[in-house]
Parts: C-alpha cells; structure tokens; sequence
C-alpha cells in the first residue's frame, strides 16, 4: 500500500472513530425527534446525551453536560438560540444551526463561518456538517458568533448595519458608508467613506451575497462598488468606473451587461 493511501486510511479510522457528544435544542418535539432519527441512522458518531425545548433549559444542559456540539434552533419561546450564545463568556463547544427558512437567518450565516442545516434536514448536509466538526475543519472563535449573532439582528430590525470580522476583533459599519469592497485573496478589502479601508475576514462572494440587496453590484472578480458611490462611468469594450473619491475599478467584458443594466434604473 502506497503511503499516501496509508495516509488517507489512518485519517478515515481516526474520524470515523472519534465519538462527539451532542445536545439537541428545539422547541418542537417532532423536529428534536427526527434529528435524533437522522443523526442515529446517518452520523455513528454521534452520541445524543440531551434534547431540550428551550434556550433557558439548553443553558444548564450545557453547563452540566459539556457537549463537544450543539444543535441549535434560532426561534424558539422565551430566547433565541443568539441569546443562548450570548450567556456563553467562552463558547468551547461546536455548534450547527438548524432552522426553518428564514431570509434574515440565511443571509447572515453566508455571511458567517458557522455552519447551519435548513429544515426539513437533508441527510448528506447533516453528514458533511457532523463530518466538517469531527475534522474541526472550521476554528470558530467568539468573534464569529458576535458577527453572527449582530448581523442577524441588525437584518431583522433594519439597523442597516454590519459586523466584520478582522485580524484584530470585530469593527461595526454602517452598509451605506461602504464605497467598495476589493477582494484580497481569501479577504476581502472595504473602502469606508471618510475613513480607513479595513481588511475583513471574508471573500468578496460573501460580500456580494450579503450586500446585494443595499445596491451593490458585482463589476468584477475582485470588484464590488456601492452603485449610490460612483461618480462616473467611461465606456470601453470593458469600462472604467471612477468612484467619489477619484479611484478607479475596472468592469470586466462578463459583467458589463448587468451593470449597465442597473445603471439605466437609477
């Protein structure tokens, strides 16, 4: 057997061996019952040691029990899964979300590192999600619930904020003041109006994805402009765009139709 091979095995038994606790929060029995179903048919490694109905009784199950993961309902009576977190001063455990759709929640979690299942469960994305938890292929730190948890909220209460997670914690940003966003490999840079460009812990896809709707548009691959920023366009077999600050961003001969297109809705 060729070391690579023997490499990959030893990996596969090491995964498929580890045991995760885990508690179930859902605020409906049906729901927290056919998880345990799926989890028990689909995910061996996983071993159920709670189900509870309620942020409040997930708070002390999880104190008591310490659970390596946590499945976690986002509404639920009397506290959402957010405000469980926010008990939390140090969250040393795994988290997936599971959540019927809701337009504020997925939004907010394209935008985030943390892992999340929509209702009805798909077994495959239950198995990759589990998986992705037993390889730890996602260090989430507390930064990334605080985005999460704001982002989430802002949405929902048009605060028309957003939270970015940088190299040095979490910088709060009005969506109307960003000018542009400028990917930067893995990151991504956001030019502020007035103030200094951060550089933010997310690709420019996330961002398209998130600020879609507050007129934004892609204009290249590694470019996203604030439409209400652009001060003038000049035309070309592409097109140069320049901004309200005199800085220039190119539009790429594939996007050109749909930005011109969202130019003549101005």
């Amino acid at each position: 057997m060729r070391r690579k091979e023997q490499k990959l095995l030893f990996l596969y038994h090491k995964t498929t061996n580890i045991m995760i606790k885990a508690i179930i929060v859902d605020d409906e029995k049906k729901g927290r019952d056919l998880l345990e179903i799926l989890l028990k048919e689909n995910c061996p490694n996983v071993n159920i040691i709670d189900k509870v109905s309620s942020a409040e009784d997930a708070f002390f199950s999880i104190i008591e029990k310490k659970p390596d993961l946590v499945f976690l309902d986002i509404e639920m009576p009397g506290g959402t899964g957010f405000d469980l977190l926010e008990k939390f001063d140090n969250i040393n455990f795994s988290i997936i979300f599971v959540t019927a759709y809701d337009k504020y929640a997925l939004k907010a979690f394209k935008f985030s590192a943390i892992d999340y299942l929509l209702k009805p469960v798909d077994e495959e994305e239950l198995k990759a999600a589990v998986q992705k938890v037993i390889k730890k292929e996602h260090a989430t730190d507390s930064n990334d619930f605080e985005s999460l948890t704001y982002n989430y909220k802002s949405l929902k209460t048009d605060h028309n904020k957003l939270a970015l997670v940088t190299g040095s914690g979490l910088v709060f940003v009005e969506i109307k003041n960003i000018t542009r966003c400028e990917a930067n490999g893995k990151f991504t840079w956001c030019y502020i109006n007035g103030q200094e460009k951060i550089l933010a812990n997310k690709n420019l896809g996330e961002f398209e994805s998130f600020l879609t709707d507050y007129n934004f548009i892609r204009v290249h691959h590694s470019h996203l402009v604030n439409v209400d920023f652009i001060k003038s366009y000049k035309p070309g077999r592409t097109g140069t765009i320049t901004m309200q600050d005199d800085s220039q961003v190119d539009v790429s001969q594939r996007k050109k139709e749909d930005f011109l297109k969202k130019l003549n809705k101005i």
